[in-house]
């Protein structure tokens, strides 16, 4: 049976990695947006709003199934 700690540890744990993903989607998201002005322009918009829609996405979902403290 796990202990009190092991279930924060695991808490702190799953923070850590969707805050990673959140971080790197809006990265990948900003770096679309610069790289616009070498390439089709409206279809790297639309690529940054999609990978930004599902950061959104991710991001709801993780705080809709996270517990209240």
């Amino acid at each position: 049976m796990a202990t009190m700690q092991d279930v924060q540890n695991a808490v702190a744990a799953q923070q850590t990695v969707e805050d990673s993903v959140v971080t790197l989607l809006n990265q990948v998201a900003q770096q679309v947006r610069d790289a616009k002005t070498v390439n089709d322009p409206a279809a790297l918009d639309k690529l940054a709003a999609d990978i930004q829609a599902n950061t959104d996405k991710l991001s709801e979902a993780v705080k809709a199934n996270t517990p209240a403290a």
